[in-house]
């Protein structure tokens, strides 16, 4: 960032100041509760790291919030009286612990990220396609000139919303076509796929995750019922924008199907794949998924190996 060469005027100062008062007013961080919630603004900016890394210690969420050790301590004690947080012991250095967010933890982040969303939504419908195009590029102005690590902000996964499955079924033609040539006729698999999921979506077995990065979408993953086993899932339609990879994205999307497929009752997890698509049986190897079955076929347009692989749960 360029240091200002010429001295700082006292308006230039107050300027900033008003524009603090301002905005503080305006998204009511001075609100005994934030987003009329019982969290305080620190709290909810703990639990939004938690939700949003893979891995998360004390000692990190300190230092990269500038927290005080002995507050956030308190914060995270708190948490976990509430039933919003566990520990383990982390395998690198067992003086630390490795926090993750319980079931309940994760619906309070959810509500609390829906309310966020909800207040942004209001505050956006407020202005003309003219002033929110400006109002975004001035904020994202301000981001740009104060933190020179803006580019690489977290991501977020969170359940579907209307508008997603449109997306969903743009991005798979648009990325399959682009980078191996695919014709059309896969986006129409994807768009039944999608269709079927929102004609008889069950939640307490089937699930979408959105990922988004920098507030777009930057990826997206199901879990539907298998239609023939009772006691067996289907994950499907992993998908990672290029821009958001090599961020553990898609190894997070996974994560998630297996976390929910076990809450669920599942026994296993299955998908089908391509053997052209490596970075995603990367992911499912790791995962702890086993290839079951090969077939080689022509499909959409160029000769592939159809692959189905399990997951014992």
């Amino acid at each position: 960032m360029l240091q200002a060469t010429t001295p700082i005027a006292e308006s230039q100062i107050a300027a900033v100041r008003a524009f603090n008062r301002f905005y503080t007013h305006i998204i009511g961080t001075l609100r005994e509760g934030l987003l009329n919630s019982e969290y305080s603004l620190s709290e909810a900016r703990v639990l939004y790291e938690l939700a949003t890394r893979l891995k998360s210690t004390a000692r990190e969420i300190a230092r990269d919030l500038e927290l005080d050790p002995g507050y956030l301590s308190r914060i995270l004690r708190k948490f976990e009286d509430v039933g919003l947080l566990s520990r383990k012991a982390s395998v690198e250095d067992g003086r630390q612990s490795i926090l993750k967010l319980t079931r309940q933890g994760k619906a309070a982040f959810s509500e609390l990220d829906q309310r966020s969303n909800d207040e942004a939504q209001h505050l956006l419908e407020r202005l003309s396609d003219k002033e929110r195009i400006e109002f975004l590029h001035g904020m994202r102005s301000i981001e740009n000139a104060l933190d020179a690590r803006s580019s690489r902000a977290p991501y977020i996964l969170r359940q579907h919303r209307p508008g997603d499955m449109g997306w969903v079924v743009h991005r798979h033609g648009v990325i399959y076509t682009q980078e191996l040539g695919w014709t059309p006729d896969f986006e129409a698999v994807v768009a039944r796929i999608v269709a079927d999921f929102i004609d008889n979506f069950d939640p307490k077995r089937e699930r979408c995750w959105i990922a988004e990065r920098d507030g777009e979408i930057a990826g997206s993953v199901f879990l539907v019922r298998h239609p023939e086993e009772k006691d067996t899932a289907k994950l499907r339609l992993l998908l990672v924008e290029t821009s958001a990879r090599g961020l553990g994205l898609g190894k997070a999307l996974v994560d998630e199907c297996t976390y929910f497929a076990r809450a669920a009752g599942y026994k296993k997890i299955t998908l089908w794949t391509h053997d052209v698509l490596t970075a995603a049986r990367h992911i499912y190897s790791e995962a702890g998924y086993k290839l079951v079955k090969e077939e080689p076929r022509h499909s959409f347009g160029v000769d592939v190996i159809s692959e189905t692989w399990d997951l014992t749960l």
